[in-house]
């Protein structure tokens, strides 16, 4: 099996789910209120759009949290113990 470079960084996985929930109901707050009557008519198209956005940003962070790999710590910062 090839050895995968991951391309990006570690992230902790509580950040990488407070992303994920914050997009995804900004997402759908965004979807809702840009199909009802609040919106001004101009706007509800932007709204919605932007809403798929951060909808389509969340699955990306889900993605994320899903595939991650936790990285090994490094050995050579680890201090030995001299007695």
């Amino acid at each position: 099996m090839p050895y995968f470079d991951p391309i990006m960084r570690y992230i902790e996985p509580t950040r990488v789910k407070v992303l994920m929930m914050m997009f995804f109901v900004t997402g759908i707050l965004g979807i809702i209120i840009g199909l009802s009557p609040i919106s001004p008519p101009s706007m509800t198209m932007m709204i919605t759009f932007m809403g798929v956005i951060n909808i389509g940003l969340g699955a990306f962070f889900t993605f994320l949290y899903l595939t991650q790999i936790k990285s090994d710590p490094d050995k050579r910062k680890k201090k030995r113990k001299t007695d």
